[in-house]
């Protein structure tokens, strides 16, 4: 069993363009790459995103076969005559898709957002759960 992730980012890779004028638009309209803890147990699969200030309408979740993609969008918000001083927090559209090497029940998979942690619980399809044979003496 195995994950594997889409456009993965190096830390030196992100440092070195977050920091680039020129970039700084090209930054606002790209997709933020959303970080995600994976867990496999023998019978599911459980997915931790970090998701700020969203609600579970904000998020958009979709299994097709073996991919689950995570998308959504953070506003910007408003300020009445205000001047921004810094600018760091990503605000706009985010995506992840990762590839599972084991067949999902797509159908039965939850998902909530509490306290800004995406948690989605994808369970196993019976054909990718480890089947038990029982010996009998003759």
């Amino acid at each position: 069993m195995s994950i594997t992730p889409y456009r993965p980012f190096p830390l030196s890779y992100m440092l070195s363009r977050l920091y680039d004028a020129e970039l700084a638009q090209s930054r606002a309209d790209a997709p933020m790459h959303l970080p995600v803890d994976v867990v496999a147990t023998e019978n599911e699969y459980i997915i931790h995103a970090v998701v700020p200030g969203l609600k579970p309408e904000d998020v958009n979740i979709e299994i097709n076969d073996k991919t689950l993609t995570i998308q959504g969008e953070t506003k910007v918000p408003e300020y009445d005559n205000g001047q921004y001083l810094l600018d760091e927090i990503f605000y706009g559209k985010f995506a992840r898709s990762l590839a599972i090497d084991a067949d999902l029940d797509g159908s039965k998979a939850e998902a909530k957002v509490e306290n800004g942690m995406l948690t989605l619980r994808i369970p196993r399809a019976e054909s990718a759960k480890p089947k038990v044979v029982k010996v009998m003496a003759r």
